[in-house]
């Protein structure tokens, strides 16, 4: 009865002046001055969007000192997404990017009214995240730690605290509450207008009501933009479209794939208390109960993430404004019981008005920034997965550099628009895959989660035999990969919704694997690696790779070279194995999620050159064979002889497997263990494994599936790009300075930048840390990004984690910096500094002694030990 009394008062409310003046979007004087005149024929940029993330594009190039700036809005400035944003600028994120990201805007937007005189209703009002649970507790607990060594400010507090900040909120259901006093809430749509004042004063050009009709392209480079006013010659172009930027994107004569879609979004406001909300009363996040709740105007503004979303423009039909969406009570009523539950006493206030306004999301909650792979010039910043307000001031800025600079300040591979291939931008995908993002936003987020929908997308040939056999499945840039295999005697439906930041119902399962792989033999697929070959007729192939690959690749046929592909600052672009297959061809295999931006790197060097460059990821399925009886399975498949003698470390080599001939077989296993990759055409994939799994049977083979392989990799100390490796780390960082050919006298990408490095000293080092006084059974895992502790100062962050079986001991990665106590300055890591300090990790607030080591643990691999014998303080590096 309640609700429906609510609904009545909203209903009389919908003609409120109050309403309509909030709601009403402005137009800046010097968009209105430049919408009288002609559009000009040519300038160096041109940004489509006037929104938050058009106009803080517009402002940070303008800092970094380009001039010739064009930035087009189709309707009014601020008139889009923006201008319905809930204004609320939050830093607790999972990411560590997307921290950086949201410190940076707030931190802008607090001198951004003193900079432009707009005001801009900054308020520091503080956030408090609730938690309903002990799992939702850890998770805050978890981001918290992250927060503090970051420099955020924030801290785990009491429920009587959370009364203290908030008197309204009923805290009987809580378990605890994470405060962030320094987040803040503002008007977004002033916020654009300041930042495009701003802009407007550095020269930029801004014209509304003009719409970007398609993107010219040329040889893979952009050459202007046709607008329904004229043509506009341009070497950049920033799709800042933000609910057309799919449709934008499509208009192109060869598409650029931008996968987002646009969802309902429901808040709601009411009239001021009877006495005020202050001004600063602090922004609550309810995750648990789906819902966030503001001061606005001494009322509240609420909102929330329900379970059950409603995905809007499938078919491309969008507004030239984003309007106020059809009401739909019935629909929000579950988040308003929510905040009736949480705020009891809102019951006796009257609502104003419900909000629907639309929504962008992306397939996997992170947003989109980057350039295209296909055109040269062609930017994109959108899908902000309603975080637009907190993302946009830092992305923005890290365009900005990547634009002027070639590359952005922080690594920002998570936020890339190349971590997406054509294949996430169908339509249905879309429609289906935000449906699950949009909730997941306030789910609870456990380690190795994975998305449900869109799924069995890109799949092995061996897929549905290897599900027969209990695989249980992970996805990696739309392919399906094993995670491990449930033995029949196992409750499947359990462990499907074991979810957990403690030790995993998978631990046995794994543990049985691993001892699998070092006692006998097991077989992983492992076909979602990239794999291109590239050959010449003459030595152009040679030449071009020498150039792009920092390990030299002039070795005899058959010989694999483990190698980096850097950039200009020698950070790693990608990691990856190339084996020479003949004079004048290369075999190339790189992760999984690197296949995009991998081909896009490729071709940007390779384009005017006679080299040919083949995808043939979808041609070959891939098998890791791993453990000491590998040698003999293949043996008697092959009538070869597969011994070290015969068959060295890092070699290729074609040969039959089986009835099957042609199977690129190579002694490597990504694990440091022994055995054989196999790279096999994909009509004889079902044969090979099939007589695999037959002759192996008598040496004890079976499935295995990644987690296996990351526990293996892991006490092998193996670093893997994409968790431990990005574009800011270099191989002198990580101990691969073996891998690079700097004293060959050779030139490459990244040489100078290396050559730098190595006289001037590295700041900092990649680490293996081995817990000390953890227990498996009783303590939180470590997962990734835990801040590590150098004699009790912050130090750096892990990279990766797993469970050692062999150790018996959980393993972290992660890289040791060395602050400077009075200044904070990075300065150089050596191996004495790494050896001379004693470790923690920080897991969810909680230290964990752990031993340095800079070297892999060799000893401890080439025969069995028992826990107790292991002398963990023999383990620092010489």
């Amino acid at each position: 009865m309640m609700f429906y009394r609510l609904l009545l008062v909203v209903r009389r409310q919908r003609t409120s002046l109050r309403w309509q003046n909030w709601c009403l979007a402005r137009s800046s004087a010097s968009a209105a001055e430049a919408h009288s005149v002609a559009l000009p024929v040519q300038a160096q940029v041109v940004i489509c969007g006037g929104g938050i993330m058009g106009t803080s594009v517009a402002y940070h190039l303008s800092k970094m000192g380009w001039k010739d700036i064009i930035l087009l809005e189709q309707g009014r400035l601020a008139a889009g997404s923006t201008r319905f944003c809930a204004g609320i600028v939050s830093t607790a994120r999972h990411l560590s990017i997307e921290q950086k990201m949201a410190d940076y805007s707030n931190k802008l937007y607090h001198q951004l009214e003193q900079e432009t005189g707009i005001q801009t209703g900054y308020m520091r009002t503080g956030s408090i995240f609730l938690a309903q649970t002990q799992d939702r507790l850890v998770s805050l607990k978890r981001i918290n730690s992250r927060l503090n060594v970051i420099g955020i400010p924030s801290e785990i507090i009491s429920l009587k605290k959370v009364t203290e900040l908030h008197p309204l909120l009923n805290v009987h259901d809580l378990v605890g509450a994470m405060h962030v006093p320094e987040d803040a809430v503002v008007s977004s749509a002033d916020v654009a207008l300041a930042l495009a004042s701003a802009a407007s004063q550095q020269g930029v050009q801004i014209y509304d009501r003009t719409s970007v009709l398609h993107v010219m392209v040329k040889k893979g480079q952009v050459t202007g933009v046709e607008t329904d006013k004229g043509q506009i010659e341009c070497q950049y172009f920033v799709n800042c479209a933000g609910q057309w930027a799919y449709e934008l994107g499509l208009s192109n004569e060869e598409p650029v794939s931008i996968p987002l879609h646009a969802c309902e979004h429901f808040y709601l406001l009411t009239r001021p208390w009877e006495t005020p909300l202050q001004s600063n009363t602090p922004t609550v996040v309810d995750a648990d109960g789906r819902i966030y709740v503001r001061n606005w105007q001494g009322g509240i503004l609420s909102g929330g993430f329900e379970k059950t979303p409603k995905p809007i423009f499938t078919e491309g039909k969008n507004q030239l404004e984003i309007q106020n969406l059809q009401e739909d009570w019935d629909h929000f009523e579950p988040l308003l019981s929510s905040l009736l539950r949480r705020m009891p006493e809102l019951e006796t206030l009257e609502i104003l008005k419900l909000v629907n306004c639309p929504e962008t999301f992306t397939p996997d909650m992170r947003c989109i920034m980057g350039e295209s792979p296909l055109a040269q010039g062609y930017f994109v910043l959108a899908g902000m997965n309603s975080a637009g307000l907190s993302f946009g001031g830092g992305a923005g800025k890290y365009l900005a550099e990547w634009m002027v600079h070639g590359y952005p300040s922080e690594n920002v591979w998570e936020l890339d628009l190349k971590r997406f291939g054509a294949l996430q931008s169908s339509r249905t995908f879309l429609r289906h895959r935000v449906m699950e993002v949009m909730p997941l936003l306030y789910d609870l987020k456990v380690p190795r989660w994975d998305f449900q929908t869109g799924r069995q997308l890109r799949t092995s040939p061996l897929y549905d035999r290897l599900d027969a056999q209990g695989a249980r499945w992970m996805e990696k840039h739309g392919f399906e990969r094993p995670k491990y295999f449930v033995p029949p005697d196992k409750d499947l439906l359990a462990l499907e919704q074991s979810k957990t930041f403690y030790k995993p119902d998978w631990f046995d399962i794994v543990q049985s694997e691993v001892k699998c792989c070092k006692e006998a033999v097991c077989v992983i697929d492992m076909s979602s690696f990239t794999k291109f070959e590239i050959a010449s007729t003459g030595d152009q192939a040679l030449e071009i790779l020498q150039y792009l690959f920092s390990n030299d690749l002039d070795v005899p046929v058959g010989h694999i070279v483990h190698t980096g592909m850097l950039n200009e600052g020698g950070g790693y672009e990608n990691d990856c194995s190339i084996a020479r297959l003949n004079k004048r061809s290369f075999f190339m295999i790189s992760p999984t999620d690197q296949q995009v931006h991998c081909w896009a790197w490729l071709t940007k060097y390779m384009q005017d050159s006679n080299v040919l460059l083949e995808d043939v990821t979808w041609k070959y399925t891939a098998l890791n064979l791993i453990g000491p009886r590998a040698v003999d399975v293949l043996s008697e498949l092959s009538y070869a002889p597969m011994t070290p003698d015969h068959f060295p470390s890092l070699f290729c080599k074609e040969m039959s497997v089986g009835y099957a001939n042609g199977i690129r077989v190579m002694s490597m296993t990504h694990t440091g263990e022994p055995g054989f990759m196999l790279y096999i055409p994909i009509e004889y994939a079902l044969h090979v494994y099939n007589e695999v799994m037959s002759v192996g049977q008598k040496y004890g083979i079976r499935n295995a599936g990644y987690y296996a392989l990351r526990s293996l990799r892991i006490e092998k100390f193996f670093a893997f790009w994409g968790q431990d490796l990005n574009t800011l780390t270099t191989p002198l960082e990580c101990g691969r300075e073996s891998r690079v050919k700097l004293d060959k006298g050779m030139d490459f990408i990244g040489r100078d930048a290396l050559l730098q490095q190595r006289q001037n000293g590295v700041y900092k080092r990649l680490t293996m840390f081995i817990l000390d006084d953890h227990d498996t059974d009783l303590d939180l895992w470590p997962w990734w990004g835990e801040p590590i502790y150098r004699n009790g100062q912050y130090a750096g962050k892990t990279t990766s984690s797993a469970y050692s079986y062999t150790l018996e001991r959980h393993v972290c990665l992660g890289f040791v910096h060395n602050f400077s106590e009075d200044t904070g300055e990075e300065q150089v890591v050596t191996a004495d500094f790494i050896n001379r300090g004693e470790y923690e990790i920080d897991i969810a607030g909680h230290r964990f002694q752990a031993k340095a080591r800079l070297y892999p643990v060799a000893s401890l691999f080439t025969h069995k030990r028992r826990k107790d014998d292991i002398e963990l303080s023999d383990l620092h590096g010489k």
